[in-house]
């Protein structure tokens, strides 16, 4: 066997069926909306990440799982027209009172889902799929962003098997099965024909981002789905017995930018 005989979206498939990290569905974004719109617009990831955009000749920008709109909002200062797409109906309503309290008009949401059909999608210069791609078919979604792209293609992936640190997982004895990391979108865009680039980016770590004890646990749960009492009794001591070393260790989540020219 060599490196041309491997199905590396097949071998994606089976390790997100396995992994402890599921798909959240519909009611769970609807859910999360709320408390994600609190905090993520003061993210350092959006400056980063925009920074590595190339804009410079492109007109029209595809946000894909844009969220509450945190890259979408910023992104309408630098083209003519965004296309904010995401399946959660609360979040699209987030998106629209943000839009309105920064009188931004030249975003049009759309409610649709990395399974429906993309025929009635709109192409656009930039396409943009930020820590969205957590899919059941890799190479499908890479193949829709492709197709609808004009001229650029960002996505960005987590660093890693596990939406929860190591040293957690070890204070909970928990054994995970990891999910499948971003080196699997560099190998299926490979066999794809597609060579990317590829660059790190930052974001606030748990610690960081969560600055109460029931917002930390919350975060926690939302990753692993459930926690037994004896669980979050022991999130509680841990969360307690943090100092200013282990913050700082855990200030920041890595996260891979996957980008292409068309």
């Amino acid at each position: 066997m060599n490196y041309q005989d491997i199905d590396f979206n097949e071998l994606y498939k089976k390790q997100k069926q396995a992994s402890t990290f599921k798909l959240k569905d519909r009611q769970a974004w609807n859910k999360k909306a709320p408390s994600m719109n609190k905090k993520i617009h003061k993210s350092i990831y959006n400056d980063e990440l925009l920074s590595h955009i190339n804009f410079d000749e492109c007109s029209s920008f595809l946000d894909v799982g844009c969220g509450v709109g945190n890259i979408s909002i910023k992104a309408a200062q630098k083209v003519k027209q965004v296309y904010a797409l995401d399946y959660s109906d609360v979040m699209l309503e987030l998106l629209n009172e943000n839009m309105q309290k920064q009188s931004v008009q030249n975003i049009s949401p759309i409610q649709a889902s990395w399974e429906d059909d993309w025929k009635d999608i709109p192409e656009a210069d930039i396409v943009l799929a930020s820590r969205s791609m957590e899919v059941v078919d890799m190479k499908d979604a890479l193949t829709k962003i492709n197709a609808k792209a004009k001229k650029r293609v960002y996505i960005t992936y987590k660093v890693g098997g596990s939406f929860v640190d190591k040293k957690i997982l070890k204070v909970l004895n928990k054994q995970i099965f990891d999910k499948p990391d971003y080196i699997y979108v560099l190998n299926i865009l490979y066999g794809m024909g597609i060579n990317p680039t590829l660059t790190y980016l930052k974001s606030e770590g748990r610690r960081e981002q969560y600055d109460s004890k029931e917002n930390f646990i919350k975060s926690v749960q939302w990753s692993l789905d459930t926690l037994t009492s004896q669980e979050i009794e022991k999130l509680e001591d841990y969360y307690d017995g943090l100092d200013d070393e282990d913050a700082q260790a855990e200030q920041y989540n890595y996260w891979a930018l996957i980008a292409w020219e068309k």
